[in-house]
């Protein structure tokens, strides 16, 4: 039988926890972009009312 060579891994492979957290944490920066995004445009929005 042949042995196939498998190329050496660099680095630690990641966990599945960690892949969630940190697709967690990307989301959750998301999120806070855009809600800083929603509350600026509403903000001008709401002084274009009031002139």
């Amino acid at each position: 039988m042949s042995e196939e060579t498998v190329p050496p891994l660099v680095g630690q492979p990641k966990g599945l926890l960690q892949q969630m957290e940190e697709l967690m944490a990307a989301l959750n920066a998301d999120l806070s972009a855009l809600d800083a995004d929603l509350q600026s445009s509403g903000r001008a929005t709401e002084d274009r009312r009031e002139d």
